[in-house]
């Protein structure tokens, strides 16, 4: 909690910043008064702004049959409570784990993992999602998410009201390529690469067998690559949150890279034991 407050901080501070910028002291009142709204929301609604950012819908029982028995089977061998699962409308093949907590988790997966996976991938796949569940990484990843989606929206917000045109494209400049940079750096300190390796180990020990995962992150590693995700800036600051980054190399796509090499995760889980 006290890793998220710290990020809440930062957020109010640059929102405060950049309120200054576009209009001074009264921009700066916009701006705290918006910092509190967001401030609030990003603890009980991140995960919907971040479903809403991607279009899910919710995947019923009746509509999924096996994939609730799959994650059901799951929580009950790892001790979790049901999460809410979402479709993504997608072709690019990912998935990721948001909510507050275990209570009020989500299973985010999009149409393409399940057109690509098997039953055993997508298991895999699966148990890497509930083990960031478990281990209790949701909230400050989800929040640090909606924060940058959040400071690069007011970028947008700057060229369009910060003055006159000049005016407005130096603020979004600096915002964009200042800011959202800062604010990268503190997401990756908040959010170590270690998270991925230690959930693709804890979803290896809920299979006994890491093979299913390397399988899955095999066939994303080709599909991702030849088919990532046209993201907005606002959606690649969400990126951290998936499985595999899901979005081309572009610059914010770069900036905000918080995965481990996925070779390096696969050869983890070809070689090392599961106990």
């Amino acid at each position: 909690m006290s890793r998220t407050l710290l990020y809440l901080s930062v957020l109010s501070g640059l929102f405060l910043f950049i309120g200054y910028l576009i209009g001074g002291e009264s921009g700066m009142v916009g701006a705290f008064v918006f910092a509190a709204l967001f401030n609030v929301g990003s603890y009980w609604f991140s995960d919907k702004l971040v479903l809403a950012m991607y279009q899910a819908k919710p995947l019923t029982q009746q509509e999924a049959p096996n994939i609730y028995s799959m994650v059901q089977e799951l929580c009950v061998r790892d001790g979790l409570p049901m999460p809410r699962i979402y479709l993504i409308p997608e072709t690019s093949p990912n998935a990721f784990a948001t909510g507050r907590n275990e209570q009020h988790a989500v299973l985010g997966l999009t149409a393409g993992i399940l057109d690509l996976m098997d039953r055993d991938e997508l298991r895999g796949v699966i148990a890497h999602e509930l083990s960031h569940i478990k281990n209790k990484d949701m909230l400050t990843s989800t929040i640090a998410a909606t924060l940058a989606a959040a400071i690069s929206m007011l970028g947008r917000l700057a060229f369009y009201f910060g003055g006159d045109e000049r005016r407005g494209q130096l603020i979004s400049f600096l915002i964009f390529f200042i800011a959202l940079p800062i604010v990268a750096m503190l997401i990756q300190m908040a959010i170590s690469r270690e998270r991925e390796y230690k959930a693709d180990e804890s979803g290896a020990r809920l299979l006994g067998s890491g093979l299913p995962l390397a399988k899955g992150l095999r066939k994303l590693q080709s599909a991702v690559k030849a088919h990532p995700l046209e993201g907005t800036a606002m959606q690649q600051a969400t990126a951290h949150l998936f499985i595999v980054n899901p979005f081309s190399a572009g610059f914010l796509s770069k900036i905000f890279s918080t995965h481990p090499p996925l070779q390096d995760r696969i050869t983890r889980l070809e070689k090392g034991p599961v106990v």
